[in-house]
């Protein structure tokens, strides 16, 4: 059994062999009996077994959805009711918490008290949204003597959502939980690199009592199921979270029917240091905003724009932060865990190579850890010009690009340079140049002072190829409903 404090004793809790999909409120195999076999990126041993859902199995969880849908099952409970629903979800998490936080470590990577994070912030967009219920509201519209008008929230219909690897537990919760209280049921392709912690999250709605239908998860492909779930005759809404490569086949898809998007797609994140910031706390924060997770978040601070009179006292104090930072398993308590595969680690490999040809330096890291595993440190370039690829692709992983300026204008000029928009950071002890700062940064949130300043309550997406739509917040529940207005005639 795991403790919360993030140790595991001797007898570890032991990974199912195999998962099945959830559909209309069975667990199912997949229709042509695949399997798809689920990696511990920390070991490189195959753990565990999912259900390979295929085009037949989104269709087959698309008509339970539909079903759903028609018979208003959701749009006959009250708001206060599909509320408490949510809140029955959270407290059925709290059951299983320590195999949720175990499987998050064995086929995510992460640490076990980040998989205990991620379940204790999956509770809290269920008891936000779950308070949200019963507070979205329409309103009167005063049209004259005779004339009654007032607007109401309707929901879209079946909600297609696709999550991604590094997240998929609150990610996947937060979009569900929007969908349900605002009346929409749901089919959703969860990550074939990182599928567990759905698994369990399907279990916990189906003891709380969520009805059958309105929840279908199923895993499978990217090419198989999830292009399947987008092109669907009979979804009428998509939320996504992945790559700019992969939204843009979304969106493709979504255009042949007219299906509105809530598209979140990335970013290559800057954050800006004046020369008056506070250096100590600067390095702290901006090491946790690319370090975390091993980089593996679509916020992280992946850039570092630094005032050129104090990039060396800056970098000295990164590479002690770095250093700091043991790699390895979860499960051995260290800090940094795995990328997610062989695939992700050579592709962030392949382009540490394109930096250094390019004639940027390797200050730390660059090269994998001779162990098994998918392990490479935490990794830091200087001499790095706007132009060049390690300055504009999203790597994914732990790698930190220092770019030096002169004046405001430049930074900014160069954090705006990128086609992606979805985080920034600065830090100053100036208020009025942070707000400055602030103003013109073209980004869906920008963090003064740290890194990820922010929460559930605070709304998320990006700008430019970042996507569009709001996550968390009051406004993300709007991208899940469509405004009635209702006239009449007295």
């Amino acid at each position: 059994m795991t403790v919360r404090d993030g140790s595991i004793s001797a007898a570890p809790i032991e990974v199912r062999k195999y998962w099945r999909n959830f559909i209309d409120g069975e667990w199912v195999d997949a229709a042509d009996g695949g399997r798809i076999p689920v990696e511990d990126p920390a070991t490189g041993e195959i753990i565990s077994e999912v259900a390979r859902g295929g085009a037949a199995d989104i269709d087959r969880a698309v008509k339970a959805a539909r079903k759903a849908f028609q018979s208003r099952v959701l749009l006959q409970m009250t708001p206060a009711a599909r509320g408490e629903l949510m809140f029955e979800i959270a407290r059925q998490l709290e059951l299983v918490a320590d195999e949720i936080a175990f499987v998050e470590m064995r086929d995510n990577g992460k640490t076990l008290a980040n998989g205990y994070g991620e379940v204790k912030l999956t509770q809290r967009y269920l008891h936000y949204y779950g308070g949200l219920a019963d507070k979205l509201e329409g309103r009167q519209i005063p049209l004259g003597e005779g004339i009654l008008d007032y607007t109401v929230h309707m929901p879209y219909g079946v909600s297609a959502q696709i999550v991604p690897w590094n997240g998929p537990l609150p990610v996947g919760a937060r979009s569900i939980a929007c969908a349900l209280i605002t009346g929409n049921t749901v089919v959703l392709k969860s990550p074939e690199d990182s599928p567990l912690s759905l698994f369990l999250f399907a279990e916990a709605c189906e003891r709380a009592g969520v009805p059958k239908g309105t929840l279908n998860i199923v895993c499978g492909y990217g090419a198989e199921a999830g292009a399947a779930l987008v092109s669907h005759n009979d979804i009428d809404h998509i939320v996504f979270t992945g790559s700019v490569a992969t939204g843009k086949s979304v969106l493709r898809a979504a255009a042949e029917r007219v299906v509105p998007c809530i598209m979140e797609l990335g970013g290559k994140s800057a954050g800006i240091v004046y020369a008056d910031a506070d250096l100590e706390r600067t390095a702290k924060n901006a090491a946790r905003g690319i370090f975390h997770h091993a980089g593996q978040i679509c916020s992280a601070g992946s850039r570092l724009l630094v005032h050129r009179s104090i990039q060396d006292e800056l970098l000295a104090r990164l590479e002690v932060e770095a250093k700091a930072r043991s790699v390895g398993p979860g499960a051995d308590k260290c800090d940094m865990g795995p990328v997610i595969s062989e695939k992700q680690l050579s592709r962030i490999e392949a382009l540490i190579g394109a930096g250094v040809d390019e004639g940027a330096k390797l200050a730390i890291g660059g090269r994998r850890l001779d162990r098994p595993g998918h392990f490479l440190p935490p990794t830091i370039f200087t001499d790095v010009n706007p132009q060049m690829r390690i300055a504009n692709e999203e790597f994914f992983g732990p790698v930190l690009a220092l770019l030096p300026f002169d004046t405001p204008e430049e930074a900014i000029e160069i954090a705006n340079g990128t086609e992606y928009g979805l985080a920034a950071g600065v830090f100053t002890r100036d208020l009025r140049l942070a707000h400055w700062t602030a103003d013109r940064l073209i980004a869906g949130q920008v963090y003064i002072n740290d890194w990820w300043v922010g929460g559930v309550e605070t709304p998320f997406g990006g700008a430019k190829r970042s996507g569009y739509g709001r996550e968390k917040g009051q406004e993300a529940l709007l991208g899940y409903v469509q405004t009635k207005n209702v006239g009449i005639r007295l």
